[in-house]
């Protein structure tokens, strides 16, 4: 007696290359997805960052979704999902910042260089 297998033989390499095919489908939206990050630094050595906390609250309060807020060295680094927060953030940031703050740009982590604008 022969049992049959539910896929015929010659099926199978077709099989594994549409489970490939879906999987790279689903994966794609995840690998394509580019953060928009913000630095924030002291424009002189030594001074304090602010409050990350203090900075998530007023954002927050501003509308503006924050992914998250991390400390790096002497800077924080903020992500945002996509462009149009992170822009929202800079207004907000350049009008609750005092003076000798730096917020640097990186549009995606792609990016090699950070356009730098000085808060005053």
């Amino acid at each position: 007696m022969k049992i049959s297998s539910p896929v015929p033989r010659r099926m199978l390499p077709w099989l594994a290359i549409a489970t490939l095919l879906l999987l790279a489908i689903c994966i794609m939206p995840t690998l394509l997805r580019h953060d928009s990050v913000v630095q924030i630094r002291v424009s002189h050595a030594g001074g304090p960052l602010p409050d990350g906390f203090y900075l998530y609250q007023q954002l927050t309060a501003q509308g503006v979704r924050i992914k998250s807020i991390t400390p790096s060295g002497d800077a924080l680094i903020i992500h945002f999902e996509n462009e149009e927060q992170s822009l929202a953030a800079q207004k907000v940031l350049r009008r609750l910042l005092p003076d000798g703050f730096v917020v640097a740009r990186q549009p995606d982590s792609a990016s090699a260089s950070l356009a730098t604008l000085n808060i005053s």
